[in-house]
């Protein structure tokens, strides 16, 4: 078996988890390797971590990997797709950061957790991706052209609204006067969207979400879309360029670009542990039935 180790920031709790992860694999007799940046990151650090430097480490990745280990939150794990790719290698994520709908596993549990993948104890979660070009085309975006929770389009060096004229499936549906729009996967529909008053939508659904960005259309509310859809938006205003995100990823565009946007090919596959499940983590990261009158039933 052979593991991929990645990770971007270093904080209280990380040298803890890099630790346990990192004695219990060799105990295990698994081959872990360390992306080189967070490998050198780990070396700049002062810590207590014995004998890292006998790791491997990697810059890509290739289909002889069994998994990929994400050390941080979610947005750690966002990052690491760009790794996994189309390569089809399922990722799981120790929850270093905050929120973490994504990174789930907690320090404490890290030895069970690599456990019960050993042992097969777990789900895979296939999870709907969305890709992007651009007419003209686009240089950064190319290289970067897919993001798992979602892409939007937003105003840039201005306070001043952007004009997103949206065609689903060559029909016209809006022009969106806001700040900028999300289109999200069911995935991100707990990010970004989710703050923005979207839907929160299970893994499993066929479905895409747009969201405007503080609206001035007040009667513009966010709209659930097949994910079959393809989406085209063109954005102007007053400043000649705005700004698109895929996940945490930035790009300038040139207003009046025009931006596709559909359901990629393939998948991003994310280890679910049988003690675990959607609705749980919802419960437990929203707060849902903290209600005091949940415990008078």
């Amino acid at each position: 078996m052979k593991v991929a180790i990645f990770g971007r920031y270093f904080n209280v709790t990380t040298p803890q988890s890099v630790e346990t992860l990192f004695n219990f694999l060799e105990s295990k007799g698994i081959d872990a390797y360390i992306e080189t940046e967070f490998y050198k990151l780990i070396d700049k650090e002062p810590h207590n971590i014995k004998d890292y430097h006998k790791y491997k480490t990697f810059t890509e990745l290739d289909e002889s990997f069994s998994f990929l280990v994400s050390i941080g939150g979610d947005g750690t794990i966002l990052r690491a797709t760009m790794f996994v790719k189309d390569l089809g290698i399922p990722i799981i994520g120790i929850n270093t950061g905050r929120l973490g709908f994504l990174a789930t596993i907690q320090v404490d549990a890290i030895e069970e957790a690599i456990q019960n993948i050993i042992d097969g104890k777990y789900r895979i979660s296939e999870r709907s991706i969305l890709t992007v070009e651009t007419v003209p085309e686009n240089e950064d975006i190319k290289s970067m052209n897919f993001a798992l929770n979602e892409i939007s389009v937003s105003r840039k060096n201005t306070t001043a609204m952007i004009t997103i004229d949206t065609h689903l499936n060559d029909e016209f549906l809006n022009s969106y006067w806001s700040d900028g729009l999300i289109v999200s996967t069911p995935t991100g529909s707990t990010g970004y969207s989710l703050s923005c008053g979207g839907p929160v939508i299970t893994p499993g659904a066929l479905n895409f979400v747009l969201t405007p960005i503080a609206p001035h259309n007040l009667s513009a509310r966010p709209l659930v879309i097949p994910d079959s859809t393809e989406i085209h938006l063109r954005v102007n205003g007053r400043e000649k360029q705005h700004l698109i995100s895929l996940d945490s990823r930035i790009a300038t565009l040139d207003n009046g670009t025009l931006i596709k946007i559909k359901k990629a090919d393939f998948k991003i596959k994310m280890i679910d542990l049988l003690n675990e499940s959607f609705l749980a983590t919802l419960r437990k990261k929203l707060l849902w039935g903290e209600d005091k009158r949940n415990s008078l039933k």
